[in-house]
């Protein structure tokens, strides 16, 4: 079978049956509004806000986990970089996949067993509280700034696209982006964590669902024969790089220490993720929390096989130049496959879903960083710990206006980026700036707290300014700021330079450090991260 290939003027076309793109859209957005309404009737506490009462059981928790990090990254900007980038975009699967198995073995249980409700919690049991929350804090905010960014692109591409908002109409494309950013200030707002993880419960089931019915649905066309899927797309007429889209090197092959620096910010990045670490609180026991991530790993193993097909099937029946010229760029390839299989309908289905998937990952990053505001520097930091749980409530939810309103200007700026490339450089920060600091103070009892605040920010500033220095915001083609040029850092994620400063920073300083730290409380912490005897105990309701 060789269906017909999708020609660069139908992606307008694509999108002029707006009334039902928006009435399928919309309806998403109704459905998810009720569920976060209604879920935050109970939210009484600190503990229901933060951590949705911790109780959702393990299976719940573990759909939700992958609800939360199978973001517009996974559906969007992997597709998009298998379809242009053949082999070497199916290695964002890989990366995004693996790191996980960091995470199950090294952090989940034993976080889960020693926080209450943020990272800084862990970092700070042992150490002095006010530097190391101050420090946990900043790194987190830069972490969530960072993956927000590459949501909001996807969301701006995403409903640009749904709408039929020409790739240069910057102003369509920026009022898109300003009302994703309040619909999702309104979720986090109004619901909470409970309201948050119910998001992303329906919507993880909704996106493996339907990317699994398009991966069938593309391997039907061709025979439920993957062969045929590959070399559809290495004959299609816009594939400009033949057979070599099978092989490694079309992205990375002239700079493969770039590859090795984006594979260490995807493996290790997880792990530090604040967003993903926050999940586990949600859960009463240690047994949920290891729960959660087997449920986990095998919901996003089986997604991120399908990205495989849907990658490549996209490059076989819509083309890569077209995927290139539409609306949203490479993200736009699973919409304009769910179209050329299906029409209107399946485009407005899959594209609520994405946009259902982006809404679900932008509220937990938002109230992940307004819990580590509210919690870790207004409470323990300006307050002392004084502060009433209504308080701090409060005040998260005032720092929410302030992520949702600097998200959105992100969002702006890097309009045209690879949203796996920006997930990608949140990775290379939070494997930089907050993995170093949660493995030492887990597993080494001579860490200190001067260690932790220069692992912290030494990881963080080096990654940031390696960026800011990078091809990715000036001095190329798809540089966030055009026409500048102040590049002389030449690679594209920093990884292979920030992580292992994170790590040197926090065992010289450590080292060097005569001021010893309390003996009974890291005694204490290993007793608690590795049973979980006195962990904060569930709430009822």
């Amino acid at each position: 079978m060789n269906p017909t290939v999708f020609h660069t003027a139908e992606p307008v076309a694509a999108t002029q049956n707006t009334a039902l793109n928006i009435s399928i859209f919309l309806v998403f957005v109704i459905v998810t509004m009720v569920i976060v309404i209604r879920a935050s009737r109970n939210n009484k506490t600190a503990a229901d806000f933060y951590a949705g009462g911790r109780s959702f059981s393990g299976t719940q928790n573990g759909i939700a986990i992958a609800g939360d990090y199978l973001s517009a990254a996974s559906f969007l900007g992997i597709c998009g970089a298998i379809a242009i980038n053949g082999y070497d975009g199916f290695l964002y699967s890989i990366g995004f996949l693996v790191a996980w198995l960091v995470a199950l073995l090294l952090v989940a249980e034993l976080m889960r067993n020693t926080a209450k409700f943020t990272m800084a919690d862990v970092l700070s049991f042992r150490l002095k509280q006010r530097p190391v929350r101050m420090a946990a804090a900043l790194t987190t905010l830069a972490v969530t700034f960072f993956y927000l960014l590459a949501q909001m692109v996807g969301a701006g591409g995403l409903v640009s696209l749904l709408l039929g908002i020409p790739a240069d109409n910057k102003l369509g494309t920026w009022i898109v982006i300003a009302a994703v950013g309040f619909v999702m200030i309104f979720y986090v707002l109004i619901g909470g964590m409970k309201g948050t993880t119910w998001v992303q419960i329906i919507k993880a089931v909704l996106l493996i669902a339907g990317a699994a019915a398009m991966t069938i649905w593309v391997l039907a066309l061709h025979g439920f024969n993957l062969a045929a899927v590959l070399d559809a797309a290495v004959n299609n007429p816009e594939n400009a790089n033949g057979a070599a889209i099978l092989a490694p090197g079309i992205k990375y092959g002239a700079n493969p220490i770039d590859f090795i620096s984006l594979a260490l910010a995807l493996v290790l990045g997880t792990a530090g993720l604040p967003h993903v670490l926050m999940r586990f609180y949600t859960v009463p026991t240690a047994k949920e929390a290891r729960k959660s991530v087997v449920w986990a790993i095998w919901l996003i193993g089986f997604f991120y096989l399908f990205t495989l097909v849907l990658g490549y099937g996209a490059g076989a029946l819509v083309g890569p130049e077209t995927i290139a010229g539409a609306p949203g760029g490479e993200n736009s390839a699973a919409p304009l496959l769910a179209y050329q299989l299906g029409g209107p309908v399946l485009l407005g289905f899959i594209s609520a879903v994405a946009f259902a998937t982006i809404l679900a990952v932008v509220a937990g990053l938002t109230i992940t960083a307004s819990a580590s505001f509210a919690h870790d520097i207004y409470n323990a930091v300006i307050k002392k710990g004084t502060a009433s749980a209504k308080q701090e409530v409060k005040v998260a939810r005032f720092t929410t206006l302030g992520i949702g309103i600097i998200a959105i200007l992100g969002g702006i700026l890097a309009q045209g980026q690879n949203v796996a490339f920006l997930v990608a450089l949140a990775f290379a920060v939070a494997a930089s700036a907050n993995l170093p600091t949660i493995l030492y103070s887990l597993f080494w009892k001579n860490f200190t707290t001067r260690g932790a605040v220069w692992s912290m920010i030494g990881g963080l500033l080096t990654a940031v300014v390696l960026i800011a220095l990078s091809p990715v915001v000036s001095g190329s083609e798809k540089a966030m700021i055009p026409g500048a040029d102040f590049a002389i850092f030449p690679l594209s994620n920093p990884g292979i330079i920030s992580i292992p400063v994170g790590f040197l920073l926090g065992w010289i300083v450590s080292v060097l450090d005569n001021r010893a730290e309390s003996k009974k409380l890291a005694a204490e912490m290993e007793v608690r991260a590795l049973t979980g005897f006195g962990a904060e105990p569930p709430v009822n309701h």
